[in-house]
């Protein structure tokens, strides 16, 4: 069933009996809760299912990771393991557990944690699953003792380690307590929580959002004013959003807004805007696997049919910079002086003179609560009709379109979106976006090219850091001589917060949503 943005708010509004009795705000705030406001539906809570940046705080506040990703630019730091070792051949990886970190149920975080969230990860081939298949086989991790974990790899990964992060570690014993049918405990952990992140489950609603605790006892301990409770809610208009950040309702927001609403915010004594450089591309993503997109003359024509400048300069306000490939300004990998393409209706017509398949009506899949792909699908539309081509723009919440992304039937044929950092690697932008081995929702686009997918074989276990920049530049010069996908700028994080809040550590990976290290005075 297709969900509108209308339906979305629909239950958003219905589900408010559910909620606590309103106390001294519209939200209902008790004054010691941290509120932050999300633009997107939280239809779940499962680590190893969910997998993008908008609902990063289900990640990064109830579950942890062996290492972890923080600060701007990013780095690793070890998180529940302490140290780790890489073999002569680069094939084995071995992980030093610390001693002292527990799951929210007090019993004690194991390398047998360990096994069982990769091969429950590697089974569900969901979320992150796809940067671990054909990497680690099922069956081939390892657990000599309680504190050591040794992933045995394929072959070797130039990419691995960074993405270790990403491998959350579940309470296996619980977790098998509530498996159904050989399920891993997917329909349980959806609901409910299995972690020993710096907070724990109090309360979920997936037509409202989650609240949590803070967990004392946590190894990495606590400073200054921490957050004590936590509730990411899901509000999907960016008015209200506003409205409830100026007014003290809510004491965080996803920044994804209008820089008009910025500016507003900016205006109250109560906001704070932190301002950041990020790592997270603004594209429109083209169905490759539909005709007439596979012809490179029709997917041209495209690129050059979106007004780049008019959008960055007019509806975004020139708070973001011009980003002509799949890969972020600020991150290496992409060739010396790309151009890209411009707005120039002239050759995308002659492109299209080119194309000899029949063309038809094209499908927009916008996401709703984000302005900026809201915007681009209507700008993208009216200039296309200029050119003869006619699209229907449908908007959707991200939950909506990332479930039809995961297959090329049910993707529309253009989805305006973001590719966020969810490792710092070239690969996590051009290798994921447009290597066939990601084909599914990790794809950008369905595209397949068998000179592009050879050079990405060869940067994924090369250890030559000169030869993957050389071999990732390479992809990127394919993918933009082929129109794959329309690139068109680089994300700047505004992130709205309480003036009474301090100590947010942003970080691209995290999208400002790692609140463990966050205080907050009355």
């Amino acid at each position: 069933m297709t969900t509108s943005r209308r339906d979305a708010l629909k239950i958003l509004v219905g589900s408010a009996a559910l909620l606590p009795a309103f106390r001294g705000s519209a939200f209902g705030r008790p004054p010691e809760k941290f509120v932050f406001a999300n633009n997107t539906l939280y239809d779940t809570l499962d680590p190893h299912t969910l997998f993008d940046a908008s609902r990063a705080a289900v990640r990064f506040n109830l579950y942890d990771g062996l290492y972890r990703c923080v600060d701007n630019p990013p780095r690793l730091i070890p998180w529940l393991a302490e140290s780790h070792a890489v073999s002569a051949d680069g094939k084995a990886y071995t992980f030093t557990l610390r001693r002292d970190a527990t799951f929210h149920d007090g019993s004690p975080v194991t390398s047998l944690d360990v096994v069982y969230s990769i091969e429950r990860i590697i089974a569900l081939k969901k979320g992150p699953a796809s940067l671990y298949l054909g990497a680690i086989k099922p069956g081939t991790t390892e657990a000599p003792d309680p504190h050591t974990v040794v992933f045995n790899l394929a072959s070797p990964s130039a990419i691995f380690l960074v993405t270790v992060p990403d491998i959350l570690v579940v309470n296996s014993a619980l977790v098998k307590g509530h498996e159904v049918d050989g399920d891993w405990g997917e329909a349980w952990l959806a609901r409910n929580e299995a972690g020993s992140g710096s907070y724990a489950l109090d309360r979920y609603d997936p037509a409202v959002g989650w609240t949590a605790h803070r967990f004392a006892e946590h190894f990495a301990g606590w400073a200054g004013d921490p957050i004590e409770e936590l509730e990411c809610r899901t509000v999907l208009e960016t008015n209200t959003r506003v409205l409830g950040l100026i007014r003290g309702d809510l004491q965080g927001a996803e920044g994804s807004m209008p820089f008009d609403q910025i500016r507003r915010l900016r205006q109250s004594k109560d906001v704070q805007i932190i301002e950041q450089e990020s790592m997270r591309v603004f594209l429109l993503a083209l169905n490759h696997s539909k005709p007439p997109l596979n012809d490179v003359h029709f997917r041209r024509a495209l690129a050059y049919s979106f007004d780049y400048d008019g959008f960055i300069g007019s509806i975004m306000g020139g708070s973001v910079s011009r980003n002509p490939g799949p890969i972020p300004n600020t991150m290496w990998g992409t060739p010396p002086g790309l151009k890209g393409y411009r707005f120039d209706l002239d050759k995308a017509r002659e492109e299209l003179k080119q194309v000899k398949q029949p063309l038809r009506t094209l499908t927009i899949n916008a996401l709703a609560g984000f302005s900026d792909s809201e915007q681009a699908a209507i700008l993208f539309q009216n200039t296309l009709r200029q050119i003869g081509i006619e699209a229907e723009v449908e908007v959707s919440p991200w939950s909506v379109v990332a479930n039809r992304l995961s297959s090329a039937d049910t993707r529309a044929d253009i989805v305006p979106l973001f590719r966020s950092t969810f490792y710092v690697d070239p690969n996590n932008w051009v290798g994921e976006g447009f290597g066939t081995r990601y084909h599914g929702q990790r794809s950008l686009s369905y595209y397949s090219n068998p000179e592009f997918d050879k050079l990405l074989d060869r940067a994924l276990v090369s250890d030559s850091q000169p030869e993957r920049q050389t071999l990732y530049e390479k992809m990127v010069q394919i993918v933009s001589d082929d129109a794959a996908g329309i690139f068109v700028y680089n994300t700047r994080w505004y992130g709205p917060y309480s003036s009474k809040v301090s100590g947010i550590r942003f970080s691209p990976v995290s999208n400002g949503q790692d609140f463990r290290w966050a205080s907050m005075k009355g």
